[in-house]
């Protein structure tokens, strides 16, 4: 028999757990669960997967897009909006950059302050 398993949380590492948090907090509108020092769980309002942040000393963000030699990204988070261009400046006003690279028009890619890609897109 298969034991029960359920994701919880989605941990997203950085230099600073709390200042990712916050960007994030206030992007999403969601609501801190819990924190410790170097670490910071969001839950999601609707009781789905929660998304949290751990502070790691020797953190190195992503290169995006990818480059031979240099730090691959290992993951990146797909947000639904229901307007890009007013969600990408809500974005951007909150400490997102824009991604100079755009690889579809229906798509923004953009990094959060820790350099983690994101993408927004319609739904």
């Amino acid at each position: 028999m298969r034991p029960r398993f359920s994701l919880a949380t989605v941990v997203l590492d950085c230099l600073d757990a709390h200042a990712l948090a916050d960007f994030y907090r206030r992007l999403l509108g969601w609501k801190v669960k819990d924190s410790e020092p170097d670490w910071v769980l969001l839950s999601c309002p609707d009781g789905g997967t929660g998304l949290s942040f751990q502070s790691e000393p020797g953190y190195q963000p992503p290169v995006w897009p990818e480059r031979a030699a240099e730090q691959q990204k290992m993951l990146h988070l797909d947000i639904r909006v229901d307007d890009l261009a007013e969600a990408e400046a809500y974005a951007v006003a909150m400490g997102a950059v824009r991604a100079e690279f755009q690889p579809q028009d229906d798509v923004r890619v953009l990094f959060d302050p820790a350099g983690h890609p994101f993408c927004l897109f319609l739904h």
